[in-house]
């Protein structure tokens, strides 16, 4: 059976059918609608205004790589300025051959780029090296949840060294619907209620933050960066299967098997939460270690690698953290026995645990930011 006409051109044979609309597109209608979308998000939500200094997360995955080609699209139109942040998080194996992905990106597209490390930030903290630190511990499945904080907090750092004014993430809609059902899954209201809208505005001194694909599904994603022939590294993290986001994951497909809306009425879902008064979370303050904003006495960067530092990974974890908030700082290597510079940026620094994405939702166990 002969593929059916383009519906917006009527004139290409259609490449294939949108997976939330079912309208038949060419390939060139499809790629100039998925930019379009992006525009108007961008636009709608007012994101990012004219001459803003951007700094792209780029993993060298599919999603930070189709977010860098489409800002580099519409960066005339939109008056902006890119630049590529990549962070090395320390993972043999694995993060070398996806930064060699994102210093191909930043050479085709003639864009700057801005590498920095786990190892130069946080005291010889890689990877690599917690992994080792909690594998006896059994906390060995938390290596997401310190990956997604300290990644967090490095590209804060990394965006602060360009001299950028805004950040974005490769988020797509599959990934904030993902982060919505682990945050409902564990209970976590706070997260929850903190999930909506497109990024933070920065408060506390952070940097505003933003997703331009938060409405974007996964499966387009994927065809655009197809159909624009991108060039990006799709292997899995090591250290992934272990995260409590595959369950939520597996649980996703199949919600949206049943019912294709699914992942958007979770992403909107985030936007529409409110909680009661007695139900809602303290106001942030400062870390009295880093002056990131926290809800806590640490913030949750500091907080980890206290417990690292002393030994004792789960301290920072769940109910552990309790202790961890109430005993004095005296850390096993004593890099944390005062405010810690390379952990300090020019102002109060990245939003920490208030982050509507969750411990492990940074999602770079995937290769995505």
């Amino acid at each position: 059976m002969p593929a059916p006409q383009c519906a917006s051109c009527h004139k290409a044979r259609a490449a294939l059918r949108r997976p939330r609309s079912g309208q038949a597109l060419c390939t060139n209608c499809f790629c100039a609608a998925f930019e379009a979308e992006v525009l108007h998000t961008v636009v709608a939500g007012r994101l990012l205004p004219p001459g803003a200094v951007v700094a792209v997360g780029a993993s060298g995955g599919k999603d930070s790589t189709v977010l860098a080609h489409v800002l580099r699209e519409l960066a005339p139109r939109l008056g902006i300025s890119l630049h590529l942040v990549a962070v090395d998080e320390g993972i043999g194996g694995y993060r070398d051959a996806a930064l060699a992905a994102v210093r191909r990106q930043a050479a085709r597209w003639e864009l700057p780029l801005t590498v920095v490390a786990y190892a130069d930030l946080f005291g010889s903290w890689t990877m690599d090296a917690v992994a080792r630190s909690t594998a006896g511990s059994g906390r060995s499945r938390s290596c997401c949840t310190f990956c997604g904080v300290l990644r967090r907090r490095a590209l804060e750092e990394g965006a602060r060294r360009v001299g950028a004014t805004h950040v974005v993430t490769g988020h797509n809609a599959d990934d904030m619907a993902e982060t919505v059902l682990m945050n409902f899954l564990r209970g976590d209201a706070g997260r929850l209620a903190r999930g909506g809208g497109l990024g933070s505005p920065g408060e506390g001194g952070a940097l505003p933050r933003c997703r331009p694909l938060q409405l974007a599904s996964q499966k387009e994603v994927v065809l655009y960066a197809h159909f624009r022939r991108l060039d990006y590294f799709s292997e899995e993290c090591v250290y992934a299967p272990e995260a409590f986001r595959g369950h939520a994951r597996d649980l996703l497909k199949l919600l949206e098997a049943a019912r294709p809306s699914a992942v958007l009425d979770l992403v909107h879902s985030a936007e529409r939460l409110a909680l009661a008064p007695a139900a809602r979370p303290p106001p942030p303050g400062a870390c009295s270690r880093c002056g990131a904003l926290a809800s806590r006495a640490l913030c949750q960067a500091c907080a980890l690698l206290e417990g690292l530092n002393r030994g004792r990974p789960r301290l920072a974890i769940g109910k552990g953290r309790r202790g961890l908030d109430e005993e004095g700082p005296p850390g096993r290597r004593g890099s944390h026995s005062r405010p810690d510079p390379r952990l300090r940026s020019p102002s109060p620094a990245s939003r920490d645990s208030s982050s509507p994405l969750g411990s492990d939702d940074d999602v770079g166990v995937r290769g995505r930011l």
